[in-house]
């Protein structure tokens, strides 16, 4: 059967030719089936079919749908925050204060000045900012165990943050994303929590399976302007 009796076949290119057999003696004019006015006639036909029923109505109620669902999404209060692991514990802090992440850098310590919070300078395109260990300000246990990574690979990371013109660096094991949550999921802090964590914790959500602390930035910024050159 040659190509002009699949003229009208709506597959010949699944059959004869590019994903078929390659059979179709066009294919050495023109190589590939994209090139071929068959092929063209096919994806014109596809395109100017007639509309099925229902179809608009489908199509507007799934719109109508969705506009409903982001207009309440924006009257609802919400939290969007970055999500991140250190050590055992997975924090999260707001979007607000996050400017960019980077892969680890050389951390140059201040002579008489780093010390377990304050770690030293990084460099960050030519400009050197402060970089400190969240781990130590929080207080939190250093695992002595390889941990659970919640991605099967992990890429340790550098994040920067910024606050009214305060800028800070820190170290994370893992860096999970982007995840926003509804103000009345934000559940009161567990008093299993070290002391120190519980009080830069503003409380904490269910997530994936995990208890999610989420951190005070106010909170945070105030205590590390107020402690780090201490």
């Amino acid at each position: 059967m040659n190509t002009t009796d699949y003229i009208n076949q709506e597959y010949c290119y699944k059959i004869i030719g590019i994903g078929g057999d390659r059979s179709c003696q066009e294919l050495t004019n023109f190589i590939h089936c994209r090139n071929c006015p068959v092929y063209s006639k096919i994806g014109r036909n596809l395109l100017e079919r007639t509309v099925p029923e229902n179809y608009r109505h489908e199509w507007s109620k799934l719109f109508i749908e969705q506009r409903r669902e982001s207009e309440n999404l924006t009257t609802t209060a919400t939290l969007t925050v970055v999500i991140f692991r250190l050590q055992r514990e997975w924090l999260a802090l707001s979007t607000g204060v996050f400017q960019e992440t980077i892969s680890p850098s050389l951390i140059h310590t201040v002579p008489h000045r780093s010390n377990q919070i304050l770690r030293g300078l990084v460099n960050i395109r030519g400009e050197l900012q402060l970089c400190i260990s969240l781990t130590h300000l929080l207080n939190l246990e250093i695992a002595d165990t390889t941990v659970e990574a919640f991605s099967p690979i992990v890429y340790p990371r550098m994040v920067v943050v910024e606050k009214g013109g305060s800028v800070w660096v820190f170290p994370v094991d893992e860096l999970y994303g982007v995840q926003r949550f509804h103000q009345h999921e934000l559940r009161d802090t567990p008093n299993s929590m070290t002391a120190t964590t519980q009080n830069f914790t503003k409380g904490f959500f269910y997530w994936q399976d995990k208890s999610l602390s989420y951190l005070d930035e106010e909170l945070l910024f105030t205590t590390l302007n107020r402690k780090v050159w201490r």
